[in-house]
């Protein structure tokens, strides 16, 4: 298993840094959870969802199968804009047949005791939560056979 993620990442860095990641760990499965801070600077919706499709691609492309983490926004930049975004992860998991987390930050991402004070980033025991989040769907994707998705 290897953690690739960068505080602060965007999906469009994250579209620059999969290729080299893929080439250099050549993974069975890949984790891709972006988006959060996407959705926190206001991006617009279809760079978001151009982004993640692009990242799903090479990255079954590579002959990886994908989890794709679903995020949810607070409400600040309006229903619209908060129900469009949520939209994205199912829409691209459906079109690309991708697993899916519905909502990684479930259980986490209200609840003080699992966060850090900023409010945004969970703390060590929230840690322990996602992970019991996207066991599932990676166990999913594990219990398959080499080349199905």
């Amino acid at each position: 298993m290897v953690n690739a993620s960068i505080t602060g990442d965007t999906t469009t860095s994250g579209v620059g840094r999969l290729p080299r990641a893929l080439k250099l760990h050549q993974p069975s499965i890949v984790l891709i959870e972006l988006g959060g801070n996407d959705g926190l600077r206001g991006t617009p919706i279809d760079l978001i969802k151009t982004n993640l499709a692009q990242m799903i691609r090479a990255a079954q492309g590579a002959g990886a199968r994908v989890v794709l983490a679903g995020m949810k926004m607070p409400p600040n930049y309006g229903e619209r804009y908060t129900s469009a975004f949520e939209a994205v992860y199912p829409q691209l998991a459906a079109e690309h047949a991708t697993g899916l987390i519905d909502f990684f930050m479930d259980g986490v991402a209200l609840d003080p005791q699992y966060m850090q004070p900023d409010g945004i980033h969970p703390n060590a025991a929230g840690q322990q939560r996602l992970l019991d989040e996207a066991w599932p769907a990676l166990e999913r994707e594990l219990s398959k056979k080499d080349g199905s998705r």
